[in-house]
């Protein structure tokens, strides 16, 4: 009867008892993956591998990271055939779908005449090593200039190998190949490598059509350096290299072909000015996102979407940089708006002395978790360690019958330590109460005192009994569950808020009364 009326009493208080936490925004920051690699340029897993990461070395190599450790025997070594510095080099790297059954993986590299080769190579034996003996080319594609060599190559939702062309080089396409459809340069390609040469999806948008190539998938880029997918959507994102002024990202919504991206008629959403083609023309896709060239930037480095099980509130989340200002953005877009832009650069610093400077790209592992790629270092996008600790927070208030009592933690709020244990003196000596909890602090009067806890409550399943000096201790047990109603488990990272609610009959009158609140963060 007691338990049922203490029960009753706190639901007259006015104290739900179901809801889960409230959840919040995920303060993040970066750990070290890996360092020690040479000019790195992407970053990427084979299907079907959770163990290992990839990263490419823009000289021709390319380099396995398996269950964090970085091997010193390199997965592929076409050095030889390379011609690296600059804009050239080894620069994208994609493995088939069914990679775990057939072996076949596709890179992007400049060959030694400064020109864009796309060729298949094939795993051995020895899964960390690969031949380096070219099974095939996929494409071959001629650069007027050595730089804007794109590079980047995906596979995308519909099995098609998407290699993304830069229109050339120089300055302001002066050959004008990203609006001439009988040129590779300036592009987004689409290959099907499962058929025959030339490897031409049979629904590619521009069959058939005069004057266009028909390896053309997308029309009007500049330098389209990363490009990525949205595994979740299959959208595209594209982070297209400005020329002097702008910067900007592409968003091709998922099963869209044929679309032209504007370059040379306009820089992001400004109008060049430059001949060959039309500003005004309805039909050039704008960029979802731009900006200029203030503050250091200069060179936009495209980005990931984030769908790992680490953050889950960032679900949806593009993630881009500046290769020379070395800031860092994130967004969503739901394919009408920009939403949740936020600059991300002092929260993803890196803790001690290691910096990120110098963005090349970014890359996912197998369950989508990000990473940030600078030319000897990989770093991990991570949910920020959380801190050790409690305070008390809300001013007690005296009730009817008495006066408030004080909330108090023992031990440790590490889940791993196992020991924490909350308290509350100052009550009557020998009475009862109840333990509580919930995801909100407040602070709202009442005849029992201040209510200092809200939200989603949940009560401890004992009712506790004050000593002879009026104080009460109760253990939290992580690994049990010592709740009767609500969630049953604490979790790293949570943050939950206690009072104590106990039997006052201080004055001679029978009441009840809060102590005041104890917020404790819990950390691993």
């Amino acid at each position: 009867m007691l338990r049922q009326s203490l029960f009753a009493g706190l639901a007259a208080a006015g104290l739900a008892l179901s809801a889960e936490p409230a959840s919040a925004q995920t303060t993040l920051t970066t750990e070290l993956f890996v360092q020690g690699v040479s000019q790195a340029t992407d970053l990427t897993f084979a299907p079907g591998d959770p163990t290992r990461v990839f990263i490419v070395q823009q000289g021709g190599i390319i380099r396995v990271v398996e269950n964090g450790t970085l091997l010193s025997t390199p997965f592929l070594n076409i050095d030889p055939l390379v011609l690296s510095g600059g804009e050239r080099g080894l620069l994208g790297l994609a493995f088939h779908p069914d990679y775990q059954s057939n072996g076949r993986f596709f890179v992007n590299y400049t060959n030694n005449s400064g020109n864009t080769r796309v060729a298949e190579f094939a795993v051995t034996a020895n899964p960390n090593v690969a031949s380096n003996t070219v099974v095939r080319t996929i494409a071959s594609i001629n650069q007027d200039f050595s730089n804007h060599n794109g590079g980047c190559i995906k596979f995308g939702p519909d099995g098609m190998l998407y290699v993304g062309m830069g229109d050339g080089g120089s300055g302001n396409d002066p050959n004008q190949r990203a609006q001439n459809g009988n040129s590779l340069l300036g592009k987004m390609l689409r290959y099907d490598v499962d058929i025959a040469a030339p490897y031409i999806p049979s629904d590619n948008p521009f069959l058939g059509t005069s004057g266009v190539n028909n390896a053309i998938c997308h029309i009007g880029l500049r330098n389209p350096w990363r490009f990525t997918f949205d595994r979740q959507t299959g959208d595209m994102w594209i982070g297209d290299v400005g020329q002097n002024q702008r910067e900007e990202i592409d968003f091709i919504p998922a099963g869209v072909l044929g679309e032209n991206l504007g370059w040379r008629c306009k820089e992001g959403n400004r109008c060049t000015g430059l001949s060959g083609c039309s500003c005004t023309n309805g039909a050039l896709v704008d960029p979802i996102r731009e900006y200029t060239h203030s503050g250091g930037n200069c060179s936009v480095t495209g980005g990931m979407i984030y769908r790992g099980s680490a953050i889950p509130d960032l679900a949806g989340t593009y993630f881009y940089a500046d290769y020379c200002s070395s800031q860092i953005w994130s967004l969503k877009y739901n394919g009408s708006s920009v939403t949740d832009f936020t600059n991300r650069t002092s929260e993803l610093d890196p803790p001690g002395s290691l910096s990120i400077n110098g963005i090349r790209s970014f890359g996912e592992d197998h369950d989508g978790e990000v990473y940030i790629v600078t030319s000897s270092r990989v770093f991990k996008i991570v949910p920020e360690p959380p801190q050790c600790g409690w305070n008390n927070y809300c001013q007690g208030l005296p009730s009817l019958a008495g006066v408030p009592a004080n909330m108090f933690g023992l031990g440790s709020s590490s889940i791993s330590a196992n020991d924490f244990r909350v308290g509350a003196a100052g009550t009557v000596p020998g009475t009862f109460g109840l333990f509580f909890y919930g995801d909100t602090q407040v602070q709202i009067a009442s005849s029992n005192g201040n209510l200092c806890v809200g939200g989603g409550l949940h009560r401890f399943q004992v009712v506790n009994q004050s000593d002879i000096f009026g104080s009460v201790i109760q253990q939290v047990d992580y690994g049990t569950a010592p709740f009767n109603t609500g969630v049953s488990t604490i979790n790293p990272g949570d943050t939950w808020n206690f009072s104590f609610w106990f039997r006052d009959n201080q004055g001679g009158q029978a009441g009840w009364n809060f102590a005041d609140g104890l917020s404790v963060l819990f950390c691993p």
